[in-house]
């Protein structure tokens, strides 16, 4: 669905995977993804024993087995002293063996002592880093960065900031938030909605619209991992990428810490204006369309931390806390002119017991918050003065909102039951709470007031101090209930997985409705000679304007609701170690997805078998872990969040009703108004959302299948030398079925005429059906003597082209693991995303509504659709590391180098520029011609460097340290989107290729930091 104020507010196919399945690759190794353990494993002589001893008071011990192999699975992070014994006795010992999430660490003992050497050998240290830096036991496309790198590198304290490091990851549409207030990444082509957000094993991803997640305060995180695919089957809900976050814990010894922040204005550079660009008969070209100039921002940060044993060996706390707050100025563009003077406050805390009841059975609790508080002072502001106006009240559009975020509590109990047989059981809640305060005023917004009749407003656009167009429900609050049971058994050459993830999410009083007296004027300037929307007979038509072309319509919108979604799945895997050289995992996990309306009645049943298979193979050419070659090949299906349910399937409404006008008062609203003549003699609603309550049998397609995508992986990992490792990896990712919605009425009219039914018997066709597009689909339409039809159309019958997003990358890299010095990686990836459909969002409007985008509501909304996609970046270079300079002095750096986006130009349909369904300038045509996604080119590349420097004296026995950071050292600013919509020749969109996100100018940050 779309509106010109968009911008204000099954079975598997037989081909490739099949013949992968044939081939047996996909998966990943023994660890499960987005786990918060991992696992140390290796080789010594059969007979012997191996134990281990953890620095949070685990302690287990294992049989070395017939094979000269042993594992430890489902170990939680940390670090390990690991002991071979013989005959009781220790007789070779490794210590300090930190484990990374979701990896296996290999501590092999080839040629064990002696049981009269033990004492001697005990004292022998290897660290993670001397152990062989290539994992031989997954292959998933996992970048994990841990706590050490984080003290260290230069970056926004944010978990998608880390996730940029990982190959695949951009940056999301400056459009688009999570929820609070977090900028949103893309990986591996998907939208910036197909990502899952863990913390702890708990899925805390927006339950709403899937807008990122919950994250960990900065200080708080022991691990981040970033997977781009490749994970197995115990996982799920994701067709873009896993940002997973596991929390430190408290361990044998007392730690505290401080640190404060502080990002002071005068380091911040001045914005550059953005001014209208020129672009055929634009009379704004040259003019400032953005006063940036001003915009200033400053930011403080305190947090702390302690942890220890409440109990030695037995009982463990760790407590965290973070306070964030941030002070902006900012001018809005002359669309809806203002200033803002802002304040955020946003808390972050954590807090986790660890409790080892005994050596086999540990007990984890864990509780989090992540909040925001907004607040904002909103002035008018003069464009022809460049001066600010009286006071407007309190910025009450909802975007931000002024209170959002999440509490999250959490249990998870694990089990060694016996050696080879461990339980693992998670139960968590999540509420969330989205609060906007109501603004208080009567007076209706005024929307696009730069298309008034300049012989009727002075020649300037005239407002009025109601800023938004929509509000949304003040009551509105969520529940994601999580329950996760995985049962995990070691038998011979076996690793046998199973287990279920379900998940209830309830969405209370969720929804928006339009501000002051439930309506809004929207001013709009067309063809005075042709028809504003559709043809004379058309459910859409609206007549010409007439006159300069100059008309506005009365704006109304509302869809609120409490929604509900389960979500059920079961997997089974195996992890089969055929020999010392060969791992394979073959495992299957089986989605159900059950979406319910405003009134408890499922309107999506997406419960019947959803197959999804994880292969996969790994290969120690060497059998040293030197050189390890991988594969994998998996389905990954994606449930629809609860917002769906607002507009696809509640009683919304969404009309337009046109008139001409011979005044604008001083509020802005239009005077001497005269009716336009329309197809129903009044509103208009594109999508026929009138208000009406919505059957749940005329929801959706009878026959939708859920929303997946299929991707195949090929890489190698290999080491150069004893301190470098390089590798490559190629990705390929197809979106197989996805689901959006049709606002096409007539055309399922048709087909039911067609098929012979009686037109005088065929009830109201709702518009808005969420389908499958490019398949056939069957909708239900009530038959007016009783029952319902079913509409059989075809993807011809729409004239709408096949589905299409393919996402190709070839990955280069090369890393040096820290040897005490320095730590670096370089890494290079060539990729491209295209095709017709970037997912359930879109980034070059900025339409927020998930699965019910622009795109195939109608088929001339597909004419010339297909292109590179929005989240494309063909050419990617990251470089990050650090560098210990002297003993007291570490250097570190972040670079990013990035080919731009595709720009699109939208206009008005065909060579004619028509309006056929009313929605205005949202064809891929540019002033009459084609114009596909990318076919006006791309915005610019971007160079963006990030340093830092730390000073940790001798004379505070380094545990005190200060830190300044440098953002942007280059100060270079590029644009990273432009104003797509262009209007039609005639009457131009003055906003067309202006300036809508850019990087930010550079920055510094200072810090000072206490251990102990």
């Amino acid at each position: 669905m779309s509106s010109r104020s968009i911008r204000q507010a099954s079975v598997l196919r037989h081909s490739a995977l099949a013949l992968a399945l044939a081939f047996g690759l996909g998966g990943t190794g023994v660890v499960l993804a987005q786990s918060t353990t991992g696992n140390i494993f290796g080789t010594a002589q059969p007979g012997d024993t191996v134990q281990i001893s953890g620095s949070t008071g685990i302690t287990r011990e294992v049989p070395v087995d017939a094979s000269g192999r042993y594992q430890f699975n489902n170990l939680p992070v940390g670090s390990y002293q690991v002991d071979l014994k013989r005959n009781g006795a220790v007789v070779d010992s490794r210590k300090n063996v930190n484990l990374t999430v979701g990896k296996g660490s290999d501590v092999s003992f080839n040629a064990p002592a002696a049981a009269g050497n033990a004492q001697s050998l005990e004292s022998v240290t290897v660290t993670a880093n001397s152990l062989p830096p290539v994992d031989v036991s997954t292959v998933d496309s996992r970048t994990v960065i841990t706590s050490e790198q984080l003290a260290k590198l230069p970056l926004a304290r944010t978990a998608e900031a880390i996730a940029l490091l990982a190959p695949g990851a951009v940056q999301g549409s400056g459009y688009f938030s999570g929820p609070t207030g977090n900028a949103l990444v893309s990986i591996g082509g998907g939208s910036v909605t197909e990502n899952a957000y863990y913390i702890n094993g708990f899925n805390t991803t927006d339950p709403i619209s899937g807008f990122g997640g919950i994250t960990l305060p900065y200080g708080a995180i022991d691990q981040q991992e970033v997977l781009a695919g490749g994970y197995g089957a115990a996982y799920g809900r994701s067709a873009g990428g896993v940002i997973s976050q596991v929390g430190k814990r408290g361990t044998n010894e007392w730690h505290f810490g401080a640190q404060v922040l502080w990002e002071p204005r005068g380091t911040r550079s001045s914005p550059v204006n953005d001014h209208y660009i020129v672009s055929g008969d634009n009379t704004n070209a040259g003019e400032i369309y953005n006063y940036n100039k001003k915009d200033t921002q400053m930011r403080t940060v305190e947090s702390a931390y302690v942890g220890g044993p409440l109990i030695k060996d037995k009982l463990y706390i760790f407590l965290a806390a973070e306070q964030e707050r941030v002070n902006q100025d900012r001018y809005t563009s002359q669309d809806s002119p203002a200033y803002y003077d802002r304040t955020y406050r946003n808390p972050k805390f954590y807090g986790k017991i660890d409790w080892n009841i005994n050596d086999s059975n540990i007990l984890e609790v864990t509780g989090a918050s992540n909040k925001q508080n907004y607040d904002a002072n909103v002035y008018g502001f003069d464009y022809s003065t460049l001066q600010r106006g009286a006071s407007r009240g309190k910025d009450t559009s909802g975007n931000p909102l002024n209170k959002a975020g999440a509490d999250l509590f959490t249990a998870k109990f694990t089990s060694y039951i016996t050696d080879d047989l461990t339980l693992s059981v998670l139960y968590g809640k999540m509420h969330g709470t989205y609060y906007t305060q109501v603004p208080d005023t009567d007076v209706p917004h005024i929307i696009t007031p730069n298309n008034q009749d300049p012989s009727l407003n002075g020649g300037a656009p005239i407002t009025n101090e109601n800023p938004t167009t929509r509000v949304l429900d003040p009551k509105h609050k969520s529940t994601n209930t999580n329950l996760r049971v995985d049962l995990s058994y070691h038998i011979g050459d076996h690793t046998i997985t199973a287990g279920i993830d379900n998940q209830d999410v309830r969405d209370k009083d969720d929804g928006t409705g339009t501000s002051g007296p439930g309506y809004a004027w929207e001013y709009g300037v067309h063809d005075p000679n042709t028809p504003i929307a559709g043809a004379p007979g058309g459910s859409t038509y609206v007549a010409a304007p007439g006159g300069d072309g100059y008309y506005v319509d009365r704006y109304i919108y509302d869809a609120r609701a409490s929604v509900r979604v389960k979500q059920r799945a079961q997997y089974i895997e195996d992890a089969w170690q055929i020999d010392d050289r060969w791992l394979v995992k073959i495992g299957v996990r089986n989605d159900q997805f059950t979406n319910y309306n405003g009134v408890s009645q499922p309107y999506l049943r997406l419960t019947t078998p959803q197959w999804a298979p994880r292969l996969g193979a790994t290969w120690d050419v060497n059998g040293d872990s030197s050189l390890k070659i991988y594969a994998n090949a998996g389905r990954y299906y994606l449930a629809l969040p609860s917002s769906v349910a607002l507009r696809s399937a509640g009683q919304s409404l969404f009309t337009r009703e046109y008139f001409t006008y011979t005044g604008i008062d001083a509020q802005g609203i239009p005077t001497g108004l005269t009716p336009i003549e329309t197809a129903t003699g009044g509103p208009i609603s594109s999508n026929r959302e009138y208000g009406l309550p919505r059957d749940p049998k005329t929801a959706a397609s009878s026959n939708l299948k859920s929303e997946y995508q299929d991707e195949f992986i090929l890489g190698f990992d290999k080491t150069l030398g004893d301190k470098w490792v390089y590798g490559a990896k190629a990705t390929v990712r197809k979106l197989k079925n996805a689901i959006d919605d049709v606002g096409d009425a007539d055309t399922i009219m048709a087909a039911l005429v067609r098929q012979g039914v009686d037109p005088a018997t065929i009830g109201p066709i709702q518009g808005s059906y969420l389908f499958n597009p490019g398949r056939a689909n069957d909708f239900q339409v009530p038959n007016l003597n009783g029952g319902y039809y079913t509409a059989h159309v075809t993807n011809k019958d729409f004239g709408f082209p096949h589905l299409k997003r393919n996402y190709y990358g070839l990955e280069m890299y090369l890393e040096h693991p820290f040897d005490g010095k320095w730590y670096g990686k370089l890494d290079y990836l060539y990729s491209k995303s295209y095709g017709n459909s970037e997912g359930q969002v879109r980034s070059d409007i900025g339409q927020e509504d998930v699965s019910a985008t622009v795109d195939w509501d109608y088929p001339q909304f597909m004419v010339y659709s297909g292109g590179e996609l929005s989240n494309s970046r063909k050419h990617v270079i990251k470089a990050y590391g650090s560098y210990q300079l002297a003993d007291e002095w570490m250097l570190s750096g972040n670079v990013t180098v990035a080919s731009g986006a595709p720009k699109s130009c939208l206009g008005y349909f065909g060579a004619d520029e028509s309006d056929p369904t009313g929605y205005g300038s949202y064809y891929h045509y540019c002033y009459g011609e084609a114009s596909p996604p990318g076919a006006v080119g791309h915005n610019p590349w971007t160079f963006l460097v990030d340093l830092s420097a730390e000073y940790r004296p001798v004379w505070a026995d380094k545990k005190l340290a200060f830190n300044v950071t440098v953002f942007n050292v280059l100060n270079q600013r590029e644009r990273l989107a432009t104003y797509p919509q262009a209007g039609q020749v005639g009457a131009i969109d003055p906003n067309y290729r202006t300036t809508l996100f850019q990087t930010t100018p550079r920055y510094a940050r200072f810090g000072v930091t206490y251990d102990f």
